[in-house]
């Protein structure tokens, strides 16, 4: 493990969302009865849009139903546990099911289940606020 100091950089928009769509997993943050809830979820980048799935009855399944959908955070990072450098992206944005037929057969053909559990609803959450943080070492410039 590296002990040599540690710096962030902060990421233009264009890059944190290209990093965000280079893996396939992060997190969704919402309200549930109140209080935050996080859950692991797969996703894919269309566009801006970032597209989740989600089991039948899950928290976010009837909260992302509501008419004007609902306020989120998503998260995705990929850092080395061994060395400390990696990057961390949060998007905040409003989570909306996606009913379109031809979006559904389509994004359900690009996610990838990581779980068995009928994963069937197709949510889309618009990136309205994307920050993110590269974690290099002193001594790199990037």
């Amino acid at each position: 493990m590296s002990s040599a100091p540690r710096r962030t950089r902060r990421l233009a928009r264009s890059e944190a969302l290209a990093l965000l769509g280079s893996v396939r997993m992060g997190r969704v943050v919402f309200t549930h009865h109140a209080l935050p809830a996080i859950r692991p979820v797969d996703h894919v980048l269309d566009d801006d849009a970032i597209i989740i799935r989600s089991g039948f009855g899950a928290e976010i399944v009837g909260v992302a139903g509501r008419t004007r959908g609902t306020v989120v955070a998503y998260e995705a990072d990929d850092i080395d546990p061994d060395l400390l450098v990696g990057w961390s992206v949060i998007v905040t944005g409003t989570a909306r099911l996606v009913r379109d037929p031809a979006a559904v057969e389509r994004y359900q053909g690009m996610l990838r289940a990581w779980v068995d559990a009928g994963t069937d609803e197709l949510i889309s959450i618009s990136p309205d606020l994307v920050t993110g943080v590269r974690l290099v070492g002193k001594e790199c410039p990037s």
